[in-house]
């Protein structure tokens, strides 16, 4: 199962960004999937995750209000609205796949990089 983050770039504090998560080999419909980010230096840590039921089992409290998970169900993908992007949101960015949310998700992708600077 190959995963793919994609919609990361270089943005001001205050800009917005929509990530995007996609997998090559099967429908991501049927899978919870999750956000994840890390940051030079620092522990990975989750951002959010939805389920297949479209249930958002969480969302980091640093991020509360500001990014928003959703799927869109045609195109087997998930999404990360990301606004009011703050410098210390910089971090690679990775979706995961797995039956659950929760720790341990079984499949991967590249990350993609978001830089929030001025």
């Amino acid at each position: 199962v190959q995963l793919q983050a994609s919609g990361g770039g270089l943005v001001e504090p205050g800009g917005s960004l929509r990530l995007s998560c996609a997998a090559s080999d099967l429908t991501l419909n049927y899978y919870a999937v999750g956000w994840y980010r890390q940051a030079p230096g620092k522990e990975r840590e989750g951002v959010s995750c939805i389920t297949s039921a479209e249930y958002i089992t969480f969302t980091a409290d640093s991020v509360k209000g500001r990014f928003t998970i959703s799927r869109d169900i045609g195109k087997s993908t998930v999404h990360l609205q990301m606004n009011n992007l703050k410098p210390e949101d910089t971090a690679v960015y990775y979706c995961a796949a797995d039956n659950f949310c929760g720790d341990g998700m079984t499949h991967w992708g590249e990350g993609t990089q978001v830089t929030v600077s001025s």
